[in-house]
């Protein structure tokens, strides 16, 4: 029996009738990745299954990255550009075995299996012939980008969009759909970056560009998002996203936001408690702009990044380099959405924490503020980036399920910039499959409400989403 089989990481026979019976079958709606539109559009064909895999530009997987620099593999491989595809390739592959008990050797071997049929495992001595099976594939019509995304029954994309984002990509995927819906979404993050005035400045300009206007003032600033949200809007979009270290909610003036604003167009760096004071504004700001137009909202809290300062300089950001931050989140979330709350401006939410630590005080800080408008307004999501393996999935699942309604769960999404990382959905729903299986034979669910039970699977999977985002 090959390793992964029919029943991968099904444990019982209740989890092998959920997994094949309900959650096997569903859709995907994949919302919150980072694909890369203009790929996207233009149904990239890879050159090889290094680009795809590896390395393709600066969107190389920085998960395997991070496992080749710990085997001892020269950076050269990686970001230095120096060695051929197959070289790089056959690093990766003497890498590979010496990540059993990590996730990325559950993935390698997944993906191997489900996009090309591949069921040996990847080491040295098969590298390779898995090299070449894979290369020979990825030649043919059928392994060109939309394939791929068209492969795994998935329905709805929402890429990651700058609002400054011209979204032609976007525009032109619409034009010639191919079978899956494609929706940017929006995130800000760079419109909050004041901490260097320098760069902000420059983003400004390429922000006013996008709006057809000066970006003066603080006030200025809220009317160029508040154009590009309505654009973004009439594009399909629905949803935001923000990649935060923690929530801000400063008590602040609007004239001090203004001067602060002010402070930095003249290239003065503000102060830790300045900085504080427009990250809360401007977060506040944005959070009553989603609720206006009926958008769900992200909040994925607890990195923090770019902390290898040479690296950093070397070869820039989202190259394998950030890390769990380990900061105290609940008296500022509560107050960040107490405020909304009291002015009658909270959107649906989604909460994403970085650190284990924060679980069970994200899942209580979301159902601080449901207020029975919508099942499951207010979420706790999944297991995300250091967190979105087994057992970071299981411990999310528990606290869940222990302090809400797991039932209303919005369920999985992949995060990722590769086309071929939507077994991660197979992987999660065989995990899901898998911890109420064995609540199904130990008694702590009932067998007799098997319907119900795989009801709950299927929604998990994908009804849940769909009916949450309305996409």
């Amino acid at each position: 029996m090959s390793f992964i089989n029919d029943d991968f990481m099904l444990s019982t026979a209740t989890a092998r009738e959920l997994y094949h019976g309900h959650a096997e079958k569903m859709p995907i709606i994949d919302y919150h990745c980072h694909l890369v539109p203009q790929q996207i559009a233009e149904n990239i064909q890879f050159r090889d299954i290094t680009q795809l895999w590896l390395v393709d530009g600066h969107y190389g997987d920085h998960y395997k990255w991070r496992a080749m620099r710990a085997n001892g593999v020269s950076e050269d491989y990686l970001t230095g550009g120096k060695y051929s595809a197959w070289e790089t390739f056959e690093k990766w592959a003497e890498t590979v075995p010496y990540t059993m008990r990590n996730p990325l050797y559950h993935w390698t071997h997944l993906e191997l299996s489900r996009v090309f049929g591949i069921d040996k495992l990847l080491s040295p001595k098969t590298a390779r012939e898995i090299f070449e099976e894979c290369n020979a594939k990825l030649a043919t019509p059928e392994f060109r980008g939309q394939a791929l995304i068209r492969k795994f029954n998935v329905e709805t994309v929402c890429t990651t969009d700058d609002p400054a984002d011209d979204l032609r990509w976007h525009k032109m995927i619409a034009e010639h759909p191919f079978g899956t819906k494609v929706i940017p979404a929006w995130r800000p993050d760079k419109a909050m970056a004041i901490e260097d005035p320098k760069s902000y400045k420059e983003y400004l300009k390429k922000l006013g560009e996008a709006a057809d206007m000066e970006i003066d003032s603080y006030a200025d600033l809220c009317e160029a998002l508040k154009k590009r949200h309505d654009f973004f809007a009439s594009m399909g979009c629905k949803l935001s996203d923000h990649g935060l270290e923690n929530f801000y909610a400063a008590d602040y003036k609007e004239i001090e936001i203004e001067l602060i604003f002010k402070k930095v167009l003249m290239g003065i760096a503000p102060n830790a408690k300045e900085l504080e004071k427009f990250r809360s504004a401007f977060l506040y700001d944005q959070a009553v702009m989603d609720a206006e137009a009926g958008w769900a909202q992200q909040f994925h809290i607890g990195a923090i990044r770019n902390n290898n300062s040479a690296m950093f300089a070397k070869v820039g950001p989202d190259t394998g380099f950030d890390a769990i931050h380990d900061q105290e989140i609940a008296a500022a979330g509560h107050r960040f959405f107490d405020r909304l709350t009291a002015a009658g401006k909270l959107a649906k939410t989604i909460l994403y924490c970085l650190n284990p630590k924060d679980n069970e005080v994200m899942m209580t800080m979301a159902y601080t503020f449901n207020d029975g408008t919508f099942p499951g307004k207010m979420q706790f999501g999944s297991g995300w980036w250091f967190l979105d393996q087994e057992v970071g999935m299981r411990r999310q699942m528990d606290a869940l399920s222990v302090l809400g309604l797991f039932s209303r769960f919005v369920g999985m999404l992949t995060d990722s910039r590769s086309f071929i990382s939507y077994p991660r959905h197979e992987y999660f729903r065989r995990i899901l499959c898998d911890v109420v299986g064995k609540d199904v034979e130990s008694g702590r669910l009932p067998a007799s409400e098997m319907e119900r039970i795989g009801a709950m699977i299927e929604d998990i999977s994908y009804n849940n989403a769909k009916n949450y985002f309305n996409f």
